[in-house]
């Protein structure tokens, strides 16, 4: 059995788009006939481009292999170039196209992907979700500030099995280096967190997200001001191209370090565990796919460390977190997004119940993709899946981080 076929569709997710403004689906066939499904996570190049780099990764590097060769594909890919070292983009080719390696696999052996991995240390993965608006009144972009609202919305969350729900009222991520937040975002993260723990109770954990915006300094304050809200994590406070100084955040705050989603291969990982992180957060479509994110795993055991695969994109990345997540002895939890798309574009074959993700048997991820579905929804914008703010964060007015999916202007 060899790869022999490649084909790549990049779709849209209808508004209000929760998972970014497209996924990049790649769809790889073996010369036996065998179809592997898999997905690249947000990368820094739009997607004709980044079409052309999958293109390219699996034609150099991939193409006649025997798809069970994945540890000697992945050595071609990151040393290609004389590099030998995390390469944002390439790695997110790299990535969906192993993820398709595992679902050829694991149909070829009629086996689900986690039993080649290790075999299912449990059945069902803790999911977690971010707070999007669950009723009429709660109006974009105000939702976004409004701890009310967010309060009403884990309320719902939790009445739906959620034991776990993350917002990050912190205002937006920008370009620019790590700021020191303005007073108004402490207080109004204060007031989410407040809001939030006693419309919950201890029924549900607090999972504060930031985007990297902080200065060291910035991120301890916020920290310290949230902590008696007693947050699960405090998620990627600062940067993610300074570790080292992830070590002051995680001495100076009382709550848990977590980081990843913007990440890639073991190499980042494992600073970030010398660092004083406690939680890992792979998104596998950009950090080197399933079998680099066991990797991964086996590293965050040996420093206490837990893991929480990042998702914000499309559920063939969530097939393969919760395939993954079921081999892992210090699994945490996993993001979930839960949209009519996403549930859709794989026939609603992997579900929420109960606020857990039950794990497929089936051969392969364990999922059916609607390819026409994903085809019928194109992408024809000119933007990047997520991009940064280029203004500066005021300290006078109300910084406004709208969730990921920003208003488009008329």
């Amino acid at each position: 059995m060899k790869l022999a076929d490649l084909d790549i569709i990049v779709t849209a997710p209808p508004a209000p788009g929760w998972g970014g403004r497209y996924w990049i689906l790649v769809k790889v066939t073996t010369d036996t006939g065998i179809t592997g499904w898999g997905e690249c996570y947000a990368s820094s190049v739009g997607p004709q481009a980044m079409d052309a780099v999958i293109r390219d990764v699996f034609e150099r590097h991939m193409a006649g292999e025997n798809p069970e060769n994945i540890e000697l594909m992945f050595r071609r890919v990151y040393s290609s170039g004389f590099t030998q070292r995390p390469d944002l983009t390439v790695m997110g080719a790299w990535s969906g196209l192993e993820i398709a390696c595992w679902d050829i696999l694991g149909k070829d052996r009629d086996r689900p992907v986690h039993a080649l991995i290790g075999g299912q240390v449990t059945d069902r993965v803790r999911a977690y979700t971010y707070l999007y608006p669950t009723a009429p009144s709660h109006r974009l972009p105000d939702f976004w500030v409004d701890a009310d609202m967010a309060a009403e919305s884990a309320v719902a969350m939790v009445e739906k099995g959620y034991t776990a729900v993350k917002f990050d009222p912190a205002g937006p991520y920008t370009l620019r280096a790590g700021h020191m937040p303005a007073m108004s975002d402490i207080s109004r993260s204060v007031a989410f967190c407040k809001a939030i723990r006693e419309a919950v109770g201890d029924r549900a954990d607090l999972l504060f997200g930031t985007h990297g915006q902080f200065s060291t300094g910035g991120a301890i304050r916020m920290g310290t001001a949230i902590a008696p809200y007693s947050p699960l994590w405090f998620e990627e406070p600062i940067p993610p191209d300074n570790p080292a100084e992830l070590e002051k955040v995680a001495a100076g705050v009382p709550i848990p370090v977590a980081v990843g989603e913007r990440l890639s291969t073991k190499a980042e990982f494992a600073q970030a565990l010398r660092h004083g992180t406690s939680i890992l957060q792979p998104a596998l479509g950009r950090a080197g796919g399933i079998w680099e994110g066991k990797k991964i795993a086996v590293l965050a055991e040996a420093y206490n460390a837990q893991m929480a695969p990042h998702l914000y994109a499309g559920p063939i990345e969530w097939a393969a977190n919760v395939q993954l997540g079921a081999s892992l002895p210090n699994l945490l939890m996993a993001e979930t997004i839960e949209t009519p798309y996403h549930s859709a574009l794989i026939k609603g074959t992997l579900t929420v119940e109960g606020g857990y993700i039950p794990v497929p048997q089936g051969p392969g991820l364990g999922i059916e993709v609607d390819e026409a579905l994903a085809r019928a929804h194109p992408f024809k914008g000119d933007g990047l899946h997520l991009q940064m703010q280029e203004a500066p964060v005021s300290y006078h007015e109300v910084n406004v981080f709208e969730g990921g999916a920003p208003s488009i202007p008329e």
